[in-house]
């Protein structure tokens, strides 16, 4: 691969790294995506997609004898105070790029430069920069704006870096690869007073504690023991005096699954706990379940189609085709409801964990996600 274009795409994740946004709020990144590929001579760019999303399309050499095939990267930010200590960290306080969306941009461009000067394809690339990833559901915005009436595609990948996998390896698996994420709030009332007096009043706090223990049963005493899930209570507010009962308190949490049975599942339990047993204490519970991205389900052809493609560049020994499902989401699920496709995990090999305030993007994997794009339009279908 050119040095030169391993160094434009390290200049690019830099640059797009000093410069996080959050959200849908992603006009700088989108504005400098939108110029280069322009400048690369992509065929169409349009812009505004899903809100804030760039689509650019690259002709092969025989646009109708091939399929037309998506890649997406995401290009939004953390709002995280980055702790990196590297040259080219955040210049915007309290936002950094720690998922390495940089990366995934950067990665994408390159990949867009070098096809769009070779068009040694047949079909059509079509390149999908998404907002919004980190919890906005900007997948979800862009179908809902058009994009699959807008962009005629046939199969649609996608790739997130994994730092604890060294760099030059590959993970992925045909069905499940990433957990579904839903999320609840549970309000428990009841009238307060003085703590001396617990008897005059209806105690929340002891009502919540029971209720946190009866939420972390559903897993292990309502699903099978083969199905994965999670459902972690996050925090509890409520009361700001040693010596008075709240009249209130509040609980929030995540369940996270991977089947449709076990995601309905946990919302019915969750719904009938959070009602039923605050009564037994004489305090009402109020619940609000609220489903998120869906679980990110590889379709096996295309699944195997990427996974050829990796093992051609670095050998099968480094690729793993049947990982086990991660119990992180992505709003890539979206895109998989909607059309056959693929999602890819990729060596990072860094220490610091991804939404970590010390994570930096190793350029080092760069010509690997690179190449692995180059790979998949040109390798297996020139």
């Amino acid at each position: 691969m050119h040095d030169e274009l391993i160094q434009s795409a390290g200049e690019w994740r830099r640059d797009i790294h000093q410069h996080p946004e959050l959200d849908y709020d992603v006009l700088r990144t989108a504005d400098k995506v939108t110029s280069l590929l322009v400048e690369f001579g992509c065929d169409r760019v349009e812009t505004g997609i899903g809100k804030s999303g760039v689509v650019g399309v690259v002709h092969g050499r025989n646009p109708q004898k091939g399929p037309n095939i998506a890649i997406r990267a995401d290009m939004d930010a953390l709002p995280i105070v980055e702790e990196s200590g590297v040259a080219h960290a955040s210049t915007r306080q309290g936002m950094m790029h720690a998922c390495g969306h940089d990366g995934h941009t950067a990665m994408l461009l390159g990949a867009a430069k070098a096809l769009a000067a070779e068009r040694h394809f047949d079909g059509t690339l079509v390149l999908i920069f998404q907002p919004a990833e980190e919890g906005g559901g900007g997948a979800r915005a862009m179908i809902e704006d058009g994009l699959f009436d807008r962009f005629e595609i046939d199969e649609i990948y996608g790739l997130h870096n994994w730092p604890s996998l060294e760099i030059g390896r590959f993970m992925l698996s045909p069905g499940p690869v990433l957990m579904a994420s839903d999320r609840f709030t549970i309000e428990l009332k009841g009238p307060g007073g003085h703590a001396a007096r617990p008897h005059e009043c209806v105690d929340v706090v002891l009502a919540s504690s029971q209720l946190v223990s009866a939420l972390h049963t559903i897993i292990p005493r309502n699903l099978d023991a083969s199905e994965q899930a999670v459902l972690s209570v996050t925090s509890i507010h409520g009361g700001d005096a040693f010596n008075v009962l709240p009249g209130s308190i509040r609980l929030r949490g995540t369940v996270r699954t991977l089947s449709p049975h076990a995601r309905d599942l946990c919302q019915s339990r969750v719904e009938e706990l959070a009602e039923k047993l605050p009564q037994a204490f004489g305090a009402i519970g109020e619940v609000s379940y609220v489903r998120g991205y869906p679980p990110t389900i590889n379709h096996a052809k295309q699944a195997k189609t990427l996974a050829d493609a990796a093992a051609r560049l670095v050998g099968e020994e480094a690729v793993e085709r049947n990982m086990k499902a991660l119990a992180a989401s992505e709003d890539f699920s979206f895109f998989l409801e909607k059309k056959p496709g693929a999602f890819i995990f990729m060596g990072n090999g860094q220490t610091a964990p991804l939404h970590h305030p010390r994570y930096d993007f190793n350029d080092e994997a760069l010509p690997h996600g690179i190449a692995l794009w180059r790979e998949l339009i040109q390798g297996g279908r020139s």
